[in-house]
């Protein structure tokens, strides 16, 4: 089994910690809430991938 790449796990946690923010702001019938998360997840999830595009391209992956 290959190294685990300890970035890729913060960055999936994270992002799966802000859809769980997601669904808990839809309990709460919270907007601010809603849209709070669904802007973290598209930033956490933009930064996940331009690590492995930068790691690709440095030949780590």
């Amino acid at each position: 089994m290959k190294n685990i790449k300890w970035i890729f796990v913060f960055y999936s946690l994270a992002a799966l910690l802000s859809m769980a923010g997601i669904g808990i702001a839809v309990g709460l019938r919270s907007i601010p809430g809603i849209l709070l998360a669904i802007l973290l997840l598209c930033l956490i999830m933009g930064m996940g991938f331009k690590k492995k595009k930068e790691m690709r391209e440095a030949g780590i992956l």
